[in-house]
């Protein structure tokens, strides 16, 4: 019959069932590294084992590796426009990748950087997968740059610090896997290879192992009896890649007739260093944290390829993270699915938890150098299916934070949920601002987590709160008190002209206070000053407690700890200032945050909206539960913040050596490498600062990086504050406020910030307590009418 097409005939290939080496795969490790030949192994060559286990962990402090990244140095460019496009694809037109070729090279022999541009451009019109420019810049070009120098730079490292020299060891060799019929059907390639201890090694700079290559390693291990295996990484495994390497070590071992230390693993900590050369008008600058940069009103990035502003892992992590969830989980997969050598940081671009970013490091901030600074923030602990995102975000509001506490004059620092005092919320101007918005939110949440932890049924501690306290006809009597947080004495370490940020725990005063304001419905008592007196210490010693443990744990006060960490370096920043004046001198106490408004999603919030939820869930009640105490009810609402006084205390020296070993160099670290992490933990630093001018010309791959000081002691800040707070009975600003009570320095040496006295505490608002049959009936009343 004509006109059909042939049958093919021939046999699909079938699934690997055996290995061998590659002939002639691999080069010597120490000539392909750029190391002389050595004439022979040196015996202390290779890696150590651990005897006790599978896995061997250096207790060495974290050590840097370099590696080449110089396209970094053009993430400041735009989409092309029309007539670049037009010129990108100029030099051989119809044929895309002759046409990048050719830009290649004129950017290679001109060392232009806008020649590097135009080559930069013919490659993102090359791709067909319809990428935005930006996220095929970091996604694509810069992704496939990392994959092709991070990992030789970690294989350079361990080559030279676990000699992997001289005629023994091989680096990039392969196994060659083949079917049932003999076909070649695919290959599995080691980083490095003992010729004469048949070892075959893996270097992972992220410590992340694919299903994929295990597969391929029990092939290798049934094909290859006499061979064994080891895994490197640059960072610690976690309880999931631990349990694959004694996985694998179990089935070879299976294999093996019962014969152990077959698969081992090294654990030994690194930090990547990518080499990047700014250039002028083509590498981005963000304004988060710069002085000089905060001109805008509503703009939250600066325009990208300027002079202005910061650069760093810090910035770059963050900008990286998705925007959303859902977003995230794209990021996530993606940067996974072509992660072919394990060079992504730790956890991928969804590793770091954002929602624990807080600035921990302030430093450099003479005038003419803006500041340096370093971000703490957890890992994720299951990046692949909860990825952390929303970076951005929190950088901007951590630098907000910063301009708002140093622009506003410390004693508009104070929120105020008063039912007496429905005039008096907050200051204007703070009001206008994300850290006063935080502030009064935190205040509302406060109050709803206090009602909480007085209730008997959920806490023993509330128990022994209402069995001990007074009553009046059978009635336990509640104390009309004012709850509000304010910062506990921080913990900070100044060293050469910086500041670390190493505790900023936060706590929940009380304090008696008689109101005119009463619930519908409720029962006051009438107290004796005894009886005051012993429910404020029963109040403080059985509720308290709770509330202060949500507030410094709880993630719905993230924002306010990571406003309050801004708070400090602001501190710190405004007794710098008042030694010699700095690059934030015009914006210290000016009273002008116009440059660092509400955002969105947040813009449209005000604080007559928060004081109306407050006022509502007061009158109606945000906890209810029974009594055993004459079948009563309690129905409460109380709560505050004041940011005023910021007290700190400056660690010794020694002290600091001592609780926070190697936190400098992980500091000094965090700014060149978007993958340094607190020693074996699962901290993360995330470091930046001022991108300075730059160059103007293209890296050419192999820039120097600058050389970090080390940090020495020079003391702690004895300057008295910038700005004393007025008296509380004339308050400044214009705006209001409720007289505060007062408070004794928690340390009488310590630094306070702004004021001696504090100021504009939030005050309190009676509990209720009311017979069941009254309270219920308005209670199901307020229910049934909001229903109708």
């Amino acid at each position: 019959m004509t006109g059909l097409p042939a049958i093919e005939t021939a046999q699909a290939a079938g699934p690997p069932v055996t290995a061998k080496l590659k002939p002639g795969s691999g080069k010597r490790c120490d000539t392909r590294n750029g190391l002389p030949p050595a004439a022979r192994t040196p015996t202390n060559s290779g890696f150590p084992d651990d005897l006790t286990g599978t896995i061997y962990k250096d207790r060495a402090l974290p050590k840097n590796f370099e590696f080449d990244l110089p396209g970094q140095a053009y993430d400041g460019l735009k989409a092309p426009t029309a007539a670049e496009k037009t010129k990108a694809l100029s030099q051989v037109p119809g044929d895309l990748d002759k046409n990048v070729d050719a830009w290649k090279k004129i950017a290679n022999a001109s060392g232009k950087p806008a020649d590097r541009a135009m080559e930069i451009y013919a490659r993102y019109l090359a791709n067909k997968e319809g990428l935005s420019f930006k996220d095929w810049f970091d996604k694509r070009y810069i992704r496939n740059q990392v994959n092709n120098h991070k990992g030789s730079g970690f294989e350079r490292q361990l080559v030279t610090d676990y000699k992997l020299i001289g005629p023994d060891w091989l680096c990039e060799v392969t196994v060659e896997l083949f079917d049932a019929n003999g076909e070649k059907v695919g290959e599995r390639r080691y980083d490095a290879y003992n010729k004469r201890t048949r070892e075959f090694n893996e270097f992972k700079s992220n410590s992340k192992l694919t299903a994929k290559q295990l597969a391929k390693d029990r092939i290798v291990a049934r094909s290859m009896p006499d061979h064994t295996f080891r895994f490197t990484g640059a960072k610690k495994f976690t309880k999931g890649q631990v349990n694959h390497i004694n996985a694998l070590e179990r089935d070879v071992r299976e294999m093996r007739n019962g014969k152990a230390g077959q698969v081992r693993g090294n654990q030994r900590f690194y930090n990547p260093v990518p080499k990047t050369t700014p250039i002028r008008g083509y590498s981005d600058h963000q304004r988060w944290f710069a002085p000089a940069c905060q001109t805008g009103g509503t703009q939250v990035m600066a325009a990208g390829a300027n002079t202005c502003g910061t650069r760093g892992p810090a910035n770059q992590r963050a900008l990286s993270s998705g925007k959303t969830l859902e977003e995230a989980k794209r990021f996530q997969a993606d940067a996974r699915r072509l992660d072919t050598r394990g060079t992504l940081p730790r956890g991928g671009p969804g590793g770091v938890d954002f929602t624990t970013l807080e600035l921990r490091y302030v430093g450099g901030i003479e005038k003419g150098k803006g500041m340096t600074y370093s971000m703490r923030a957890d890992q994720m602990p299951d990046p692949d299916n909860n990825p952390g995102f929303g970076g951005a975000a929190k950088m901007q509001l951590a630098s907000d934070s910063l301009f708002t506490w140093l622009a506003l004059t410390p004693e508009k620092f104070w929120v105020n949920l008063n039912p007496d005092q429905p005039d008096k919320i907050m200051d204007s101007k703070f009001a206008s601002t994300d850290a006063g918005r935080i502030l009064l939110d935190a205040d509302l949440d406060m109050k709803h987590d206090f009602a909480a932890a007085i209730n008997p049924e959920k806490f023993a501690g509330a128990k022994r709160f209402w069995d001990t306290q007074p009553r009046e006809d059978g009635i336990p009597c509640f104390p009309d008190v004012r709850l509000w947080i304010e910062p506990e004495v921080a913990k900070v370490r100044e060293e050469n002209g910086g500041v670390y940020i190493l505790d900023t725990p936060l706590k929940v005063s009380t304090e008696w206070m008689d109101m005119d304001w009463s619930a519908p419905g409720a029962h006051q008592c009438t107290w004796t000053d005894a009886e005051k007196r012993f429910s404020e210490t029963n109040l403080r010693q059985n509720v308290m407690p709770e509330v202060v443990k949500r507030v410094n744990n709880d993630p719905k006060y993230a924002d306010l700890r990571r406003v309050y960490t801004s708070r400090v370096a602001a501190e710190y920043i405004r007794q710098q200032d008042a030694k010699k004046p700095t690059d934030f001198h015009d914006i210290i106490n000016s009273n002008d945050v116009k440059a660092w408004p509400l955002r969105a999603p947040n813009d449209k919030w005000t604080k007559q909206g928060t004081y109306d939820r407050y006022m509502k869930s007061a009158r109606e009640g945000v906890e209810w539960f029974k009594l055993e105490y004459d079948g009563k009810t309690f129905n409460q609402g109380v709560g505050g913040v004041d940011f005023s006084k910021q007290p700190k205390r400056n660690i010794t020296r020694t002290q600091f050596r001592v609780q926070n070993r190697d936190l400098d160099n992980t500091t000094t670290n965090s700014r060149k490498s978007d993958d340094a992490s607190y020693r074996d933990t699962d901290t993360l630093y995330l470091g930046a600062g001022p991108g300075g001018g730059g160059s103007d010309e293209d890296p050419g791959g192999d820039p120097t990086p600058t050389p970090t000081p080390t940090p020495s002691d020079t003391g702690k800040p004895n300057d008295p504050p910038s700005t004393p707070a007025p008296d509380p009975s004339t308050p400044g600003g214009g705006d209001d406020k409720p007289t505060p009570p007062a408070t004794k320095d928690p340390d009488g040496h310590l630094a306070g910030t702004g004021s001696d006295t504090p100021v504009g505490l939030i005050a309190g608002i009676a509990a209720a307590l009311a017979a069941v049959g009254g309270t219920l009936t308005w209670w199901m009343r307020r229910r049934k009418s909001a229903h109708e």
